[in-house]
């Protein structure tokens, strides 16, 4: 299979996924910041995430990682593809129902809410489930060992280092509220974990 079909479908999902989150930016960034939890552990995992984003268009614009090329297949590009979109969709539905209570990094921002509705009702992470969806699907698509997989491991990481913090922030800010609502829902994956 022609490893351009990989580069399209990557090429295609960067952009959505930019067109996703660049609205919801741009509306956040009006609403004054009133909690402020970036330390140097949250501006290096976003770094992380910056650089794993941009491995894909390298890939795509250049023969810098073709020393870890290998041969398209057909299920893993299709199964890939089906994830990506999942993915994207989980991206646009969590950012569609954060509204302005999202931001790319940890803080409170004014008359901040718990949001409980939506594709929060069964999950708590939707967002972080999203880029792990769609960080899988990359690795299945992009026909390279060392790309492929770089934006599920970076994802990984920063939800490993990061859930923590964010669940504690949300614990300060909204007290028994939030912790009724992680009794009731589970962090990724609805009825199991």
């Amino acid at each position: 299979m022609n490893p351009w079909f990989a580069k399209a479908v990557i090429l295609i999902a960067s952009v959505a996924l930019v067109v996703i989150r660049a609205p919801h930016g741009h509306r956040s960034q009006k609403v004054p910041i009133v909690k402020n939890h970036r330390g140097r552990l949250e501006i290096t995992l976003l770094t992380i995430a910056w650089i794993a984003f941009f491995l894909p268009l390298l890939w795509i614009l250049s023969p810098l990682f073709s020393f870890a090329d290998y041969p398209l297949h057909p299920i893993p590009f299709l199964i890939g593809t089906l994830l990506i979109a999942i993915g994207l969709w989980l991206l646009y539905r969590s950012h569609a129902d954060l509204g302005t209570n999202w931001s790319i990094t940890l803080q409170v921002r004014e008359n901040h809410q718990l949001i409980t509705e939506g594709i929060y009702r069964r999950i708590r992470h939707p967002m972080y489930l999203a880029f792990l969806t769609y960080g899988l699907g990359q690795a299945l698509v992009i026909p390279n060992w060392f790309v492929g997989p770089s934006y599920g491991a970076a994802m990984l990481l920063l939800f490993a280092l990061r859930v923590g913090a964010e669940e504690q922030m949300m614990l300060e800010e909204f007290g028994s509220d939030y912790a009724a609502y992680c009794a009731a829902t589970k962090r990724l994956l609805p009825g199991i974990w």
